[in-house]
């Protein structure tokens, strides 16, 4: 993590100051108190549960702002834009796992276990596919270019084609037990590589959001 805490250390506000870490840490907090405030992202949670989240998603939108950018690149750090639950940004990754998560909760159909031959894929389900067989690759360029950034952005893009796939073909509602077995599969396996992503850049995922 020695590369998180050197950017860290460098960065400045817009009025040329030097940011200090542990106040960067409460201020990204506060901000995603805010937001998820003003959105209704919380409701129901405890106190507890809030604050904890409230962590989470500031963290998560500090550490991801800064590695998604080239580590030989100069970066202009907005905290407001960096927890913006829409755009390239930590929370909105953060988010798509929540909401893959509560997909998970509610369906009823056992995932386990193969397909039927001859299932017809979706084309936004080999779209999502050819995605998530990029990840071994990505961190393997990742390691050999000493670059992060290469992780972050692999995310978003998976990110970017979940919610395509998410927003034009039915999960849960689908037309054939087949359908709803292999999306609901599909759904896990994505969960599961951004959560491998953001581990690799030290960043948690909240199960609920």
């Amino acid at each position: 993590m020695g590369w998180l805490i050197c950017r860290v250390a460098k960065m400045k506000s817009r009025e040329g100051t030097v940011v200090d870490a542990d106040d960067l840490i409460v201020e990204m907090a506060t901000t995603a108190k805010e937001i998820s405030q003003d959105l209704g992202k919380l409701e129901g949670y405890s106190d507890s549960e809030k604050e904890k989240t409230y962590r989470t998603i500031g963290l998560g939108a500090l550490k991801y702002f800064i590695l998604k950018v080239d580590p030989k690149k100069r970066i202009l750090f907005d905290p407001k834009a960096s927890v913006d639950f829409q755009g390239n940004t930590g929370p909105f990754i953060q988010y798509t796992y929540a909401r893959i998560q509560a997909i998970l909760r509610k369906s009823t159909i056992d995932p386990a276990g193969d397909i039927p031959a001859g299932y017809a894929l979706h084309s936004k389900e080999k779209a999502l596919i050819k995605q998530l067989e990029l990840f071994p690759e990505v961190i393997q360029q990742a390691a050999a270019n000493y670059s992060p950034a290469l992780v972050a952005n692999y995310a978003y893009d998976l990110v970017k084609e979940f919610n395509s796939f998410y927003q034009n073909v039915s999960i849960l509602g689908a037309d054939k037990p087949s359908e709803i077995k292999f999306r609901v599969q599909l759904s896990k396996a994505v969960a599961t590589t951004i959560k491998n992503a953001f581990s690799v850049l030290g960043i948690q995922v909240p199960e609920r959001m």
